[in-house]
């Protein structure tokens, strides 16, 4: 049975750091295209980042480019995601993903087999 666990939500004021992580199991984790997206109240999901499982390049959505950090450690089964300069609008759901995207889809969720329960960071102003 495959498990998605995030870990590392929180409450911080604006401007602070956080890292998020999400463990897997029961999959070959190296074989996995690793995502987050997040959800805040009232709206749709909103990609955040990925990173490929092959060309092991990161993808950033638009609004956290240079901010924000996405990373794998293949040993552990395990991705992050760094997030630096947070702002009172990222408060959300942050969910973890694992699918098999081509690249042109990376950003889509329905691309992503594999899904968390989410982590809740709250950025306070």
């Amino acid at each position: 049975q495959v498990q998605v666990v995030e870990a590392g939500g929180g409450l911080v004021e604006a401007g602070a750091s956080l890292t998020l992580s999400c463990t897997t199991t029961g999959i070959t984790f190296s074989d996995y295209t690793l995502a987050w997206f997040r959800q805040a109240p009232g709206k749709d999901r909103e990609f955040v980042a990925a990173h490929h499982k092959s060309n092991r390049r990161s993808y950033y959505g638009d609004s956290v480019k240079g901010r924000f950090t996405i990373s794998r450690d293949n040993a552990k089964n395990t991705v992050y995601l760094q997030m630096n300069s947070l702002k009172p609008k990222e408060t959300a759901l942050y969910y973890c993903a694992a699918g098999r995207p081509i690249l042109s889809s990376l950003r889509g969720e329905a691309n992503y087999y594999y899904w968390g329960q989410g982590t809740k960071v709250t950025v306070s102003s």
